[in-house]
């Protein structure tokens, strides 16, 4: 049992956290509504009693697991990239453009549209990347500014010579129907976007675990030093892996223009590469558990918006819970004596098992 619980502890700590965050907020719940049962019933169990809802789930999960996935490379890195929210935004925006100014079969046009958005949010993440393996310049504050620059370049490039205006609003012409990624469920958005999602996380859960370059850039992250001294190329590593980031945020945010709004019609940041960052921390960096953290996230996002339309507890409480989890599982001396407890345990049954007998 205790080489188990030593072998998924970090998987451990996390559930333990994101419990603990729960049971604190239901807590709350109760103390603070005038009918706590309901409420509770309905923070729980709301998300999943109709189909929409549930469908909900899924299609707000797509572009975080996307978000998240590109956060998480340049995490294994040890590269603070915070800039997914920015490729993200301006690789939808170029992917945008692009779409409605060209007429190409389906078959083309769909894969080019993805293609030109992750090419774009790459060359965008490019940017602190090399400004950190030339020049030691702190990608988390470049990657955090140039957020900002894709945001106001973006809303530039649709307001000025993209805009539809004859929508009476603010948003890109509609994307010709080559463009769009399918919905394939009736009475849901639930769109190709997604499969594509998932897809892309055991892609990335192969390329960093079961390649030489996945292995290099987690070498990197885990000791700079001992990468550098084993003769991997340290300056490689640091920019590829702000461009993988950039290159699956930028695919992330244009999967979401063709598959839900089939237009441009973001004029405030959509927050999908913050949830990202949430996501990353939640699953541990590691892709397939991104999956699962995105979920729970998007649960708890509708749960949210259950909360606020039928009781009396606003949707705020799931930043609370957010915070919660995120604070215990950063937090290095959260059950860090439990783990030193079993190590010692274990270390003396190996001890044992090693003496020699008279």
């Amino acid at each position: 049992m205790d080489k188990f619980i030593l072998k998924y502890f970090n998987l451990i700590r996390t559930i333990i956290a994101v419990a603990i965050g729960i049971t604190i907020s239901v807590f709350i719940i109760y103390v603070m509504s005038e009918t706590p049962g309901l409420t509770l019933r309905t923070f729980l169990l709301g998300p999943f009693l109709s189909k929409s809802r549930v469908a909900n789930i899924i299609e707000s999960a797509s572009p975080v697991i996307f978000c998240g996935l590109a956060i998480a490379v340049a995490f294994q890195a040890e590269q603070f990239n915070i800039g997914a929210e920015g490729a993200l935004f301006i690789g939808a925006t170029v992917g945008t453009a692009f779409a409605v100014s060209t007429h190409l079969p389906i078959f083309i046009h769909i894969p080019l549209t993805l293609l030109v958005a992750g090419i774009v949010g790459a060359c965008w993440s490019f940017i602190p990347g090399i400004l950190k393996a030339k020049w030691e310049a702190s990608e988390l504050i470049s990657s955090l500014m140039l957020n900002y620059v894709a945001y106001f370049l973006g809303l530039y490039l649709i307001n000025y010579h993209f805009r539809d205006k004859g929508a009476g609003y603010l948003v890109s012409y509609k994307l010709p129907e080559t463009a769009w990624l399918n919905q394939f469920i009736g009475g849901t958005r639930i769109h190709w976007g997604i499969i594509l999602s998932l897809t892309f996380a055991f892609l990335v859960y192969y390329f960093l675990y079961h390649t030489t370059l996945g292995y290099e850039i987690r070498t990197t992250g885990f000791n700079l030093r001992f990468a550098k001294f084993g003769g991997i190329n340290v300056f490689k590593i640091i920019i590829l892996s702000q461009v993988i980031s950039g290159f699956i945020a930028g695919l992330g945010g244009m999967t979401e223009v063709m598959g839900i709004h089939r237009r441009f019609n973001w004029q405030l940041s959509p927050g999908y590469g913050w949830d990202g960052i949430v996501v990353a921390i939640i699953g541990r960096n590691h892709p397939l558990l991104i999956i699962v953290a995105s979920l729970f996230l998007s649960y708890l996002s509708i749960g949210g918006q259950v909360l606020n339309l039928l009781t009396d507890i606003p949707s705020e409480i799931i930043v609370v819970i957010q915070s919660i989890i995120i604070l215990l599982i950063t937090a290095e001396a959260f059950l860090s004596q439990w783990k030193y407890r079993i190590t010692v345990r274990e270390a003396a049954k190996k001890e044992v098992a090693y003496e020699p007998t008279s």
